[in-house]
């Protein structure tokens, strides 16, 4: 289970660089005005959405910071309502809900990842 949970986190770690890096120096305007750009944010938040989903409560609860569920929420939301994701909403969980989740993922790394 260790296992997973840590793999888990360097997809979550992962997905995390690559949104930075897509929106990087982007405003919200940019990023909708760019379907391709778009779809990538949202597929990169579906991963990590899924990851997060896999972090073992215990870990979870070491970051209680982190609004686990409105992280693990919008996977679904993406995979299975995707006419009617909220992009404003994703845009949110990029400016105020990701630089503290990366925070979390890589002190987790840091402790479990021995």
């Amino acid at each position: 289970m260790k296992d997973r949970a840590i793999y888990r986190l360097r997809d979550m770690k992962k997905s995390i660089e690559r949104i930075n890096s897509l929106l990087g120096g982007k405003s919200f305007a940019q990023t909708q005005a760019d379907p391709v750009a778009l779809a990538a944010f949202e597929r990169f938040l579906e991963i990590l959405s899924e990851a997060a989903r896999h972090i073992p409560e215990a870990w979870q609860s070491e970051h209680a910071e982190i609004p686990w569920r409105s992280i693990a929420d919008p996977g679904n939301r993406i995979r299975h309502e995707y006419f009617r994701v909220d992009a404003a909403g994703l845009w949110s969980i990029y400016e105020h809900d990701l630089g503290p989740l990366e925070h979390a993922v890589n002190t987790m790394l840091a402790s479990h990842d021995q």
